[in-house]
C-alpha cells in the first residue's frame, strides 16, 4: 500500500479536498501542510466553531460542484478528511446527487460524535450516516483517540465498507500529534486513489 507516493495522473491537485474537523486546522495540522506543500483545496466553513450540519454539507456541495466533472476537465475528487470532517463526509455521500464525482476519501480520526459529552459540545450531528460509502475509502484511526475509542472507528469502517488502518498511538491524529507533514498518510491517500470502490457486499 506504501509505494504510491504520488496522485495518479488524472487528478489535479486543487481536486483534492481537504476537510478541516471543528475549530479547523491550524497550520502545524498535516491538512494545513498538505494545502501548502501539494497545492489541495480546503472546503471553508463559515463557523469553525460551532458547525451546523446542513451549513457544512452545503459548503461541501458547493466546493465539489465548483471542481466540474470530467466533460469540462474537472477530473475525479478525493477527500482528505479529519474528525468530523469525516463525519460530514459520510452524512454528505449519503444524501449528494454528486457524489460520483468523488473517486476516493480518506478519512482520518472520526470522532465517536454520538457519545454523550460530544453530543453536549457538537449538537445536531446524529445520527451518524452509516450507509456504505459510494467510493472507496480508508479510514485511519488511532488506539489512544481521545475522541473515539478504537473499536468505534472500526465500526465506522466496517459500516462504511472502507478499508482499515490503525496508525497506533497518535493521539487524535492532528497537530499535537507531532506528524509534520505525515508521509504515511499522505502515501495513503495516493494508493486510496488508485483503487475502484469496493463491491456491494452479496
Amino acid at each position: 500500500m506504501f509505494e504510491a507516493t504520488a496522485l495518479p495522473g488524472d487528478i489535479r491537485p486543487a481536486s483534492v479536498l481537504v476537510l478541516p474537523g471543528w475549530q479547523g486546522s491550524g497550520p502545524a495540522h498535516w491538512q494545513s501542510r498538505w494545502q501548502v506543500r501539494h497545492g489541495y483545496t480546503r472546503v471553508e466553513q463559515s463557523d469553525w466553531q460551532r458547525p451546523l450540519r446542513g451549513d457544512w454539507s452545503a459548503r461541501l456541495e458547493d466546493a465539489v460542484l465548483a471542481r466540474g466533472d470530467a466533460d469540462d476537465g474537472g477530473g475525479p475528487i478525493l477527500l482528505a478528511a479529519h474528525s468530523l470532517g469525516c463525519i460530514l463526509a459520510a452524512w454528505w455521500a449519503a444524501h449528494s446527487r454528486n457524489a460520483a464525482r468523488v473517486r476516493a476519501a480518506l478519512l482520518v480520526a472520526p470522532p465517536d460524535i454520538e457519545r454523550a459529552d460530544l453530543c453536549q459540545q457538537i449538537p445536531g450531528w446524529q445520527p451518524v450516516a452509516r450507509q456504505r460509502l459510494p467510493f472507496a475509502a480508508t479510514v485511519v484511526a488511532s488506539s489512544n483517540d481521545p475522541l473515539c475509542d478504537i473499536a468505534v472507528a472500526a465500526r465506522l469502517a466496517h459500516d462504511w465498507g472502507a478499508n482499515w488502518f490503525n496508525a497506533g498511538a497518535c493521539g487524535h491524529i492532528n497537530a499535537e500529534s507531532g506528524l509534520g507533514d505525515w508521509p504515511q498518510g499522505h502515501q495513503l491517500l495516493c494508493a486510496i486513489a488508485r483503487q475502484n470502490p469496493p463491491p456491494d457486499p452479496a
